[in-house]
């Protein structure tokens, strides 16, 4: 049953998109978007019906500058303050689970940052942005020190960049795949539904 709801937050309302699992939830997953784009993206929307389906609350959060109907992003701590108010309020409607947290590109990036403020047990980042395109000493690579349990899918042609696996950190590359992951989502979504069944947070 899908639903969706304004959260106020510091940063003013942002959106959040939610879809419930039948029966009791094994965790909950909540999915930010680009920094240009929605919660509708290919690889987001083929991962919400897949972790669903094995049994994951999932929530898709559209940031406040998005909502307000601004393409260009806020900066980062704008970002991360309105993801961790809205974090604050889906714990608290949906106790007893797992929290993971997640989503592609800029919001992969956010969720990194705050993983360990918000409580969560993993976290999934769907084209992760390593640097910029063409400026590799920019890396982010810090940001993935997350402390938990850390999966990156990234596409072999993604120019911003591809991760290297750590300890706590698992990176899958996507054959063929650029930044988009437009190519094959619904396999992106299995290998990210794969790796939340081995960490019991998702349905076998």
């Amino acid at each position: 049953m899908p639903y969706d709801d304004l959260f106020d937050t510091p940063r003013g309302p942002a959106r959040v998109d939610t879809d419930l699992p039948s029966g009791p939830p094994r965790a909950l997953l909540v999915l930010g978007h680009g920094a240009g784009g929605a919660v509708d993206a290919p690889d987001l929307l083929a991962l919400r019906d897949a972790a669903v389906a094995a049994g994951s609350v999932v929530a898709r959060v559209t940031q406040p500058y998005r909502v307000a109907g601004r393409r260009a992003p806020a900066p980062a701590g704008h970002l991360d303050e309105a993801w961790t108010a809205v974090l604050a309020v889906l714990r608290a409607r949906h106790p007893g689970v797992p929290l993971v947290v997640g989503g592609r590109s800029s919001g992969a990036r956010v969720a990194c940052r705050t993983a360990t403020a918000v409580g969560a047990a993993g976290v999934v980042a769907l084209a992760f942005p390593l640097h910029p395109p063409g400026r590799p000493e920019r890396s982010r690579a810090g940001e993935l020190a997350t402390g938990v349990p850390t999966l990156v899918v990234n596409g072999d042609r993604d120019p911003f960049g591809m991760p290297k696996p750590g300890p706590e950190v698992r990176v899958v590359v996507r054959p063929g795949e650029r930044h988009d992951l437009r190519g094959d989502p619904v396999g992106t979504a299995a290998v990210v539904v794969d790796w939340l069944r081995e960490h019991g947070w998702a349905r076998g």
